[in-house]
């Protein structure tokens, strides 16, 4: 894919939701995309892979696509030991990974943000995942997560303004972690694209089918029509 690299343009702040690897070309090619997440569950979904074997096999390629931008891949234990041998697996897998461990457990269990400590300290670079409040994604960043990723769509779902949670964030962040990244995920609407950006979010991951919405306006599509018919009757069509 390198002919498509421009060091000159700027890195687009969208990650890309998916695990399908065309999808993934599409928007490479266009250089919209600099970043792809993914984990086991998107995998099955899009049957891309049924055990870990094929789970790592496709990884791998989408890896190897993506490359030299991060693909997030996800930690699927929830033992401390198990989760830290799982993300240094994963790592080691292609020098472009992320590794994703949420911020705590099911039951509340904090020893995620001490799994994630020692794996920043032994050089993984970390994804923490399931943020729901500003102050969550601060605890991450000062564990060791290189991005931390609030969910902002399921913010809003419980009524809060996720742009709001995404400023607070922001100012946490700059104040006492500013090489942390900020991720918003679980986006829903393509108005939240735009919105979370102007809220101080580095980067948001987006799914393929909310990625055609923004991208595609009826108004476009006719303007460019109206384009293309005068320019036939120019030519005497």
């Amino acid at each position: 894919m390198a002919e498509v690299r421009n060091k000159n343009k700027p890195i687009s702040p969208l990650f890309i939701d998916t695990s399908d690897p065309e999808v993934i070309e599409t928007f490479l090619k266009m250089g919209v995309i600099s970043g792809v997440t993914t984990n086991p569950t998107i995998m099955f979904k899009e049957k891309f892979a049924t055990n870990e074997v094929e789970v790592k096999k496709h990884s791998l390629r989408l890896a190897k696509l993506i490359d030299p931008f991060p693909i997030s891949l996800e930690v699927t234990s929830n033992d401390p030991k198990e989760m830290i041998s799982q993300a240094k697996e994963l790592a080691g897998w292609a020098r472009n990974v992320v590794v994703k461990v949420p911020v705590h457990g099911p039951a509340g269990e904090l020893y995620y943000l001490e799994v994630i400590n020692k794996l920043a300290v032994a050089g993984v670079k970390i994804n923490c995942t399931a943020i729901m409040s500003p102050i969550q994604g601060l605890m991450a960043a000062l564990a060791g997560a290189t991005y931390v990723s609030l969910f902002g769509g399921r913010v809003a779902n419980i009524g809060h303004d996720a742009s709001f949670e995404f400023r607070k964030l922001r100012d946490l962040l700059d104040l006492h972690a500013p090489e942390a990244k900020i991720i918003a995920a679980s986006s829903r609407e393509a108005y939240n694209i735009t919105e979370w950006l102007l809220a101080g979010c580095d980067i948001i991951t987006v799914v393929p089918d909310l990625m055609k919405v923004f991208l595609i306006h009826p108004y476009t599509k006719e303007t460019v029509q109206m384009f293309l018919d005068d320019g036939a009757k120019l030519k005497g069509k």
